[in-house]
């Protein structure tokens, strides 16, 4: 019997469809054919397995104690997961029945994990062949179907999924045990947990909330000249142009070379002020821009949050079900922005199938040009996945929610951009040098819209004002500055991360590493978690009570902070999750060892547990007052005593003398409790009287519309009945 196991039900009636019928449905199975050649697929429902608890190991890791530190498993044991038992017992007779096995995981990581260790777990003898399959298109899955490899040429894709897998076993057990152990010591209630991914996405959101605390507006100053030509014969347009400043003014410039001093603002504008000047650069073209790669899954939840405010979890479950469901997109938990070449003969089938799932884009589909090829066809550029693009079927299974909507319309654009003529911009720069100092004035505009004619932007973003031309002077011509106007702008901090900054940033962790050579390692294997996880980890913040909404911003509870502030920078840094990505990258090519990556992993964690064990009493975690932190330098405070009475003390004085008043713990609303997150979005809770009395209701509202009952001034634990 030939068994082919899919990563999932909605893959595994896919491939029974590409298979010869007549098709037989069992409890868990499918039948394909009849007598001897008959093939079965069955299928997982994602993880049928999972790491066995610490209390499998040993009896006395039941109890959380700080003595049985760390807690190393001699043998490592999957147990099976309660939930979808019945589906492993299906497996396990069919797999003992077998004389060949398709392997049909998603073609990833955990995709290859997730078959392998069911294989592993009932010590399957029988050969054992890999499909991929990415594209829930019926040509598609039946050429995946002729092309069968051989499943150990993946086995160094197993071995760095389940060395991440046990990793992670190692890291989040013992250090969650550590910290709320510690914690607990210092009366503190609740579990602190700590994972290697998770804690350097709060760690990234806590050190911005406590720029932003810590951030003091400081006025700068532009200089502008007014200039035009001096020679009759020149263009005499005036134009205007910003000051450059030189090394000469080192001294009075920030780290971003903004004028900090008004009186050298003031002094550098009276000099030019009135004077002659001559041009020493000048460079006008016309500049192509070739239209956007389609898109991976980061870059599809980036541009959704950013033009829908939609929530990166929003974005994969919407995603998934265009892909499972209604079969219109290709598989969407890529990493990868490319496509096969052998992909570009479906070009005219999937853009008719576009036009005809989205009449908005019918013009688009009209006006698009097949012949045009950009470079998002490179074979060299796809590995597992390819990106993520329409498929050619021509209307979904049922009506699209408005969600499915807009993210089919956004993958769409981005392919049917590939079909569109370059974007030429006319560009312009002139260069003036005015008794020593240089002003620049520079002219961008679009000549030629080419793809941006798809390209969404949003609504509520605000319209420069059309810039006029600038003259058209060559180099050397004399130019006269009528007068110097000097501007003063306030300098701003940096907003509070949203959905798609924070996606943004973990896609782009090399950014908020400091050192420079692991920078450079990192722009090759950039990334906090995996596409398919990224989203999984900003809601596990929320639900943990770590992270909450401000509106559309995400900001770090008390909890949170405290948490960062006494974690190790190794910990809560970036740095050290995104080597392990390194690390898990050269195991799945086989430059890296499984094995040492273990251990040491293993001796770090001693040496977490052994600065814990050593660290003095009065340290924050210790000391925190219930999660306040200090108004200056956003550390955990602690209560003293003063001559006039208890005060709030940042615990990390002297090097920082913020103070705040007890009684200054202001309540986030009127109930005088601190905020609760809203079930459905996280976002803070409000009390409402309405007609029937008091109930809570989410802040986001229109936005989101839950509702709880209210309970002696606390939100019940029922929900209403509630409208999304």
């Amino acid at each position: 019997m030939r068994l082919y196991i899919a990563e999932k039900p909605s893959l595994g009636r896919a491939i029974a469809a590409a298979l010869p019928g007549p098709v037989q449905k069992g409890p868990g199975w499918l039948r394909c054919g009849s007598g001897d050649d008959a093939t079965v697929v069955s299928w997982c429902i994602g993880h049928l397995l999972e790491p066995a608890e610490p209390a499998r190991y040993n009896p006395q890791w039941q109890k959380w104690r700080l003595q049985d530190l760390p807690m190393f498993p001699a043998h490592w044991e999957v147990t099976p997961k309660e939930s979808v038992r019945k589906q492993l017992a299906v497996l396990e007779g069919l797999v003992r029945k077998a004389s060949v096995i398709f392997h049909a995981g998603d073609p990833d990581r955990e995709g290859q994990l997730l078959v392998d260790e069911v294989i592993r777990y009932f010590g399957a003898t029988c050969p054992v062949q890999r499909v991929l399959i990415n594209d829930l298109n019926p040509d598609a899955v039946a050429k995946a179907l002729r092309n069968p490899r051989d499943n150990r040429e993946f086995r160094r894709l197993s071995h760095s999924a389940l060395a991440r897998q046990r990793a992670d076993w190692l890291y989040g057990i013992n250090l969650t045990r550590l910290y709320t152990l510690s914690y607990r010591k210092s009366g503190e209630d609740g579990v602190y947990s700590v994972g290697r991914v998770q804690t350097p996405v709060l760690g990234l959101v806590v050190e911005r909330d406590n720029t932003i605390a810590a951030f003091e507006p400081k006025p700068f100053y532009r200089i502008l000249a007014n200039l035009h030509a001096l020679e009759d014969d020149s263009d005499q347009r005036p134009f205007a142009a910003r000051w450059m400043p030189d090394e000469r003014f080192r001294d009075h410039l920030d780290e971003e070379d903004r004028l900090l001093g008004r009186t050298v603002a003031q002094q550098v504008a009276d000099e030019v002020s009135g004077r002659p000047g001559k041009v020493i650069e000048a460079r006008f073209r016309d500049r192509k821009e070739a239209p956007p790669l389609p898109l991976s899954l980061s870059a599809l939840q980036i541009e959704a949050g950013r033009l829908f405010r939609m929530g990166a979890k929003e974005v994969l479950d919407t995603a998934q079900n265009l892909y499972e469901r209604h079969q219109l997109i290709t598989y969407p938990r890529s990493d990868c922005r490319y496509l096969p070449e052998g992909h570009y003969e479906q070009r005219t089938t999937i853009i008719r199938a576009i036009g005809q799932v989205d009449p908005e884009l019918a013009t688009a589909c009209t006006d698009a040009n097949p012949e045009l090829r950009s470079a998002a066809w490179n074979d060299g550029k796809v590995d597992a996945h390819h990106a993520i693009i329409p498929t050619a079927r021509s209307r979904p299974s049922g009506q699209l929610s408005a969600a499915e909507q807009k993210i089919y319309n956004l993958i769409a654009r981005y392919y049917l951009m590939q079909f569109c003529a370059e974007t030429v911009h006319r560009e312009g720069r002139l260069t003036v040098a005015i008794s020593g100092h240089n002003f620049r004035a520079n002219e961008t505009a679009i000549l030629t819209p080419g793809w941006k004619t798809l390209e969404l932007r949003l609504k509520e973003a605000r319209q420069e004002a059309e810039k006029a031309p600038l003259p058209r002077l060559e180099k050397g011509e004399a130019v006269l500055c009528d007068s110097a106007d000097l501007r003063e702008r306030m300098t701003q901090p940096p907003q509070h991360f949203t959905d798609a900054t924070l996606l943004s940033a973990m896609t782009n962790i090399a950014r908020f590493v400091s050192d420079a050579d692991l920078r450079k390692t990192l722009r090759e294997t950039d990334g906090l978690g995996t596409e398919a996880t990224r989203a999984a980890i900003i809601d596990t913040l929320f639900r943990r009570d770590y992270l909450y909404r401000d509106s559309r911003f995400i900001r770090a509870t008390d909890k949170g902070t405290a948490l960062i502030a006494a974690l190790p920078a190794s910990v809560s840094k970036p740095d050290m999750t995104a080597i392990w990505e390194a690390t898990l990258e050269s195991i799945r090519q086989g430059q890296g060892d499984p094995r040492q990556f273990i251990e040491n992993l293993k001796e770090q964690i001693r040496g977490f547990v052994g600065q814990r064990e050593a660290a003095p009493a009065g340290q924050p975690a210790s000391d925190s007052a219930h999660g306040v932190h200090c108004p200056k330098c956003r550390a955990p405070m602690r209560e003293r005593d003063g001559k006039f009475g208890r005060f709030l003390a940042c615990t990390r004085f002297p090097d920082c003398k913020g103070t705040r008043p007890i009684e200054d713990q202001a309540p986030a609303d009127g109930t005088g409790q601190k905020p609760i997150p809203c079930p459905h979005c996280f976002s803070p809770l409000v009390r409402r009287k309405g007609k029937k009395g008091w109930f809570w209701g989410c802040s986001s509202y229109p936005a989101c519309r839950q509702t709880l009952d209210d309970n002696n001034g606390l939100p019940a634990t029922g929900l209403r009945k509630t409208t999304h």
